[in-house]
């Protein structure tokens, strides 16, 4: 807390929203939305990549989250006040960082699959940004963030030295999925027990669930589309990409708005929530339009005869 109470020192108007700022790049729809541009429209294998490492890293903090269940630094030291403004997103336990797995997860591999040294420094530079804006902010301890980005490390290097064997090599798809959903399920069953012993509350165990939702729907995706599918990003044009883009990240928006509103917002529906739209991301919207393209083309090409 000594840190926390020295950052609070230094505040001022401009760095609060400057770091509100920064820290909105370690949220979840930040990240998804550059997943989805690599996966639809510029490198599928890449994005599958960045899938792996922020899906299982993303089990391995919540269920650190829910084991070691730290609160918030204000509620450490109620004379504590974190940025008013940041409190609202700061759900669930303190310990480790979400943001910052988040941030993590997605910049670091960027920084290792660009070429140019300035790019590879500004993705480094944009994850220890995330990290300390969480600190500035007063929503996490230092243990808190450097716990959850040396996770990240560990795993995005990882998926990353192995990363043929996770995205080239077909004679292990159905041991990965199987593992991955088994890591998925079993996180949920985890905060599930928690709960229904009194452990933790409904709040903190549908965090958890929401992640494994998200875990089960990508590795049944993954599966489906590296087996059944196998769309090539490629589309033509680069007005088409950008509409492609735009169209199914309203569609990934509506579904996440709509779902509860639909079934409530019970951890079932949450976490199927999660399930279907990842499936959405991963195999219905790439199988959709590819279907339509292809309807086109066709039409197309008995016209011009």
């Amino acid at each position: 807390m000594t840190f926390l109470w020295m950052l609070e020192g230094i505040r001022t108007p401009f760095l609060d929203k400057f770091m509100q700022f920064v820290t909105y790049f370690g949220q979840e729809l930040i990240i998804i939305a550059v997943i989805c541009a690599f996966y639809w429209c510029v490198d599928k294998r890449f994005a599958y990549l960045l899938g792996f490492t922020y899906f299982t890293a993303g089990l391995g903090v919540q269920a650190l989250k829910i084991t070691f269940r730290i609160p918030r630094p204000w509620i450490l030291d109620p004379e504590f006040h974190a940025v008013e403004s940041a409190i609202e997103g700061a759900t669930g336990y303190s310990f480790p960082s979400g943001h910052t797995q988040s941030a993590t997860c997605l910049f670091f591999p960027l920084s290792l699959y660009v070429s140019r040294l300035q790019v590879k420094v500004l993705c480094v530079l944009a994850f220890l940004l995330i990290g300390f804006s969480r600190m500035y902010l007063g929503c996490h301890t230092p243990k808190d963030v450097l716990v959850s980005m040396g996770l990240s490390l560990v795993v995005a290097s990882l998926i990353w030295k192995f990363q043929a064997v996770l995205l080239d090599d077909t004679r292990y798809l159905n041991l990965i999925a199987a593992v991955l959903i088994c890591l998925s399920l079993a996180t949920a069953a985890y905060s599930l027990l928690l709960r229904s012993s009194g452990t933790i509350d409904t709040k903190y165990a549908m965090d958890c669930c929401k992640a494994a939702g998200a875990g089960f729907g990508f590795s049944i995706g993954w599966y489906v589309e590296r087996t059944k599918l196998n769309f090539d990003t490629r589309t033509g044009s680069v007005k088409t990409q950008i509409l492609k883009l735009l169209a199914g990240l309203i569609a990934a928006l509506l579904i996440k708005e709509g779902f509860s509103l639909i079934f409530g917002g019970s951890i079932l529906s949450k976490m199927s929530e999660y399930f279907i739209l990842v499936l959405w991301v991963i195999v219905i919207y790439p199988y959709l339009f590819h279907t339509i393209l292809q309807k086109l083309f066709r039409k197309k090409n008995s016209s011009s005869r």
